[in-house]
């Protein structure tokens, strides 16, 4: 299926490795010039070697979103240098696993711009240029945690839920412009930050890393994790027209995990 994104330009952060380089990999994969955006610049060049080996087009700019001036400065360059913009792909990696009175002041606001600010800041800057064009595909990468929350993960449970709130406001906004907003929950996928999850996890319990995949897997109906190229096949098809019909949603790719109706 040609998804009809051969020539846009995406631009997706924190896309040096696990679920974010999966979402630049879709959407390079379908045609789209690429800006990928990452703190970790090792991982960055490597990531971008691999894909232009595939024949794909990819910018990249170091760049650590929790910090509103790099992640407004990573969309304007990526603007200036190539030229427009039609897709983002917000995203970046999750706080850190913690209990609730072990969380000071300073690591609620980490993880408030980490995951909710450097959002807004983004799409703000991406914002006049899609509406000029009167065409745009929004995506923020959230968690299954929004609607099912994950013991351990307060700050992730707390904020994300910001992001839902913002993309569906934002999504009536800006209807009239044909720019559409949506949300990703994943819920466990074969990454590095998911073993670090189970490592964690392992060393409180005095258990294997391996012993908490699979307890994971026992409560996933597909009995399985995710491989992160499912997980970019759902990017590609919302940044498509394809998808024109949906805005304001809030979409799980998690085997099943979540167990509400709606």
């Amino acid at each position: 299926m040609d998804l009809g994104l051969k020539g846009k330009i995406a631009l997706v952060a924190g896309a040096s490795k696990g679920l974010g380089l999966a979402a630049a990999k879709a959407l390079g994969a379908e045609g789209a010039v690429l800006a990928i955006c990452s703190r970790d610049e090792a991982h960055l060049l490597k990531a971008a070697r691999e894909m232009e080996s595939q024949g794909m087009h990819v910018l990249t700019i170091k760049a650590d979103v929790s910090n509103p001036t790099q992640a407004c400065a990573f969309v304007k360059n990526s603007i200036d240098k190539l030229g427009s913009v039609d897709i983002l792909v917000n995203n970046a990696g999750g706080p850190p696993p913690m209990a609730f009175e072990d969380i000071d002041i300073d690591t609620w606001g980490s993880g408030f711009r980490l995951n909710l600010l450097s959002t807004i800041v983004m799409i703000k800057t991406a914002l006049p240029i899609m509406k000029a064009k009167r065409w745009g595909r929004i995506i923020n990468m959230t968690s299954v945690a929004v609607k099912q929350p994950i013991d351990g993960l307060i700050i992730s449970n707390t904020i994300r839920c910001g992001v839902i709130g913002l993309a569906k406001t934002l999504s009536k906004e800006l209807a009239p412009y044909n720019i559409t907003v949506n949300n990703i929950c994943p819920g466990y996928f074969l990454t590095n930050r998911v073993y670090r999850l189970a490592d964690s996890i392992a060393k409180e319990n005095e258990a294997k890393p391996e012993d908490v995949i699979a307890e994971w897997e026992r409560d996933i109906p597909l009995k399985r994790l995710g491989n992160p190229e499912e997980f970019g096949s759902l990017v590609a098809f919302l940044a498509s027209e394809n998808a024109s019909y949906i805005t304001g949603t809030s979409v799980q790719i998690d085997g099943g995990f979540y167990r509400g109706t709606m």
